[in-house]
């Protein structure tokens, strides 16, 4: 187990919204937060919409892969962030559970993941302060 706190993103096909966000906190953090995305119903591919939306900022996550939602991935983690997709945690003493809404880039194309994309980078980078503070627990 990793002294640094640990962030996991979750929501139903960890193939948009948590990948996406996964891949902005290893950006902007780098080592210093440990990070996981899954999902409920995890999907078999990555959209590639949010990859090409990555990709325009410079992060690749074309290699990624959608992973099931385990409560070993919940118990690990400090913070755990659903994606506004009505998934439920494994709720766990000591974690912090957040609720992001935004919204579901599923069948979008790569212009209207831009919007989704930018807003998630601004919700990581509050988590960061967060968690650089200490108030993320």
């Amino acid at each position: 187990m990793s002294d640094k706190p640990s962030v996991l993103f979750v929501c139903v096909h960890n193939a948009g919204r948590s990948q996406m966000a996964a891949a902005w906190l290893t950006h902007l953090a780098g080592d210093r937060i440990e990070v996981r995305s899954a999902g409920s119903d995890p999907g078999d591919d990555v959209n590639p919409a949010a990859v090409e939306a990555m990709r325009e900022v410079g992060i690749n996550i074309s290699a990624e892969v959608p992973k099931r939602l385990t409560v070993d991935a919940v118990q690990e983690s400090d913070v755990c962030v659903t994606m506004g997709c009505g998934d439920t945690c494994p709720v766990l003493p000591g974690k912090r559970y957040l609720d992001w809404r935004p919204a579901d880039p599923a069948g979008l194309g790569v212009e209207a993941v831009r919007p989704i994309r930018d807003e998630i980078r601004v919700l990581v980078e509050d988590l960061i302060e967060q968690i650089t503070y200490g108030t993320y627990t």
